[in-house]
């Protein structure tokens, strides 16, 4: 007999939850257009003003003058000039405790002195991988290789040191990302115990890699500051089954959040109507976030339209707190 009694209860409760696919009498004038707002721009962690571009060197920069004509120079002059201009000193500013740190540019001279009996550490970039290194003068100079760190963190450095004092030679070192070019002078005193560079471009890269993961991980939260504690899931969907129709409604008290289907991007988004707590049609705004309708503030019922002359119409409204039962078997109502 209590067996009897359970599956009679649910089954009324069944029925009644069936009922709920009919629109409430509410009239349709009694709603009012909410008001769609534009989200504000996703804060990036760093704000890109200025992309990097090559840049004359320092010795390339001329002033203007009213001669176009080009200079009449021998081809050794030249290849003088150029090699002059190209060629980046060390300086103070660019120190970093005993190393050396030149900005990487493409075509770039990079000064480094030596001296006998002292070895000078040319720094790689940290998972760049050496491919080869070309010296001039093989005989007076000695030139090694060898690999800091291990796995990603592996880091390669080319070792020179020079015989004599008052030589010099050039340096060319190819690696899997880039080349880099330098001017070896050997001086009695004064070596430069190491040196490596930085590198602009990678950097601005980095930066936006991250500004992009920022955007996609913002894009997949619904709100910052929401409690999952204080949520009411106690609204009911009523009228058409069209296949934009919402797939949960909750609140915050605060804050209505109406979750749409993962399809919701490739259908039109139907617009918003609301009616007031106290039963009158209200202005209220609401906002976009991924899938979810964000309305500003508390609502009796609302409807999502779309259409002009054959309305699609998905009313959500507010009902009482479920338990027992009712809690159990009530999204059978909705579907």
């Amino acid at each position: 007999m209590t067996r009897f009694i359970f599956s009679a209860s649910a089954l009324v409760l069944l029925s009644a939850c069936a009922t709920t696919a009919e629109l409430e009498p509410f009239e349709p004038t009694d709603f009012v257009a909410a008001t769609p707002i534009v989200e504000e721009e996703i804060s990036r962690p760093v704000e890109i003003v200025e992309t990097s571009v090559p840049l004359p060197l320092p010795g390339q920069m001329k002033k203007i003058t009213s001669n176009t004509d080009a200079p009449n120079v021998s081809p050794r002059q030249a290849i003088y000039e150029g090699r002059k201009s190209a060629l980046i000193e060390p300086s103070v500013d660019r120190y970093v405790n005993a190393i050396q740190v030149y900005p990487y540019t493409e075509g770039a001279l990079y000064r480094l002195y030596a001296s006998p009996g002292q070895v000078s550490d040319i720094a790689l970039q940290s998972g760049e991988t050496l491919v080869s290194v070309s010296a001039g003068d093989t005989v007076r100079w000695v030139v090694g290789d060898t690999v800091s760190g291990t796995g990603p963190n592996a880091r390669a450095h080319v070792l020179v040191k020079p015989i004599n004092a008052d030589i010099r030679t050039n340096l060319m070192i190819a690696t899997d990302r880039r080349t880099y070019h330098l001017e070896l002078e050997s001086v009695p005193s004064g070596y430069m115990a190491a040196l490596s560079w930085r590198y602009p471009s990678d950097e601005l890269a980095e930066l936006t890699s991250r500004n992009t993961r920022a955007i996609s991980r913002e894009a997949g939260t619904i709100d910052r500051g929401l409690s999952l504690d204080g949520l009411n899931f106690d609204y009911r969907l009523s009228g058409d089954k069209p296949t934009w129709k919402p797939v949960r409604v909750f609140d915050d008290g605060r804050q209505v959040y109406i979750q749409m289907p993962d399809n919701i991007e490739t259908t039109d988004l139907p617009p918003l109507f609301v009616l007031g707590s106290d039963g009158d049609a209200e202005l209220v705004n609401y906002r976009l976030r991924g899938k979810y309708y964000i309305v500003d503030r508390l609502f009796e019922a609302a409807e999502l339209r779309l259409g002009t002359k054959s309305q699609t119409v998905v009313r959500i409204a507010k009902s009482a707190p479920r338990s027992g039962f009712a809690a159990l078997f009530w999204g059978l109502g909705d579907e």
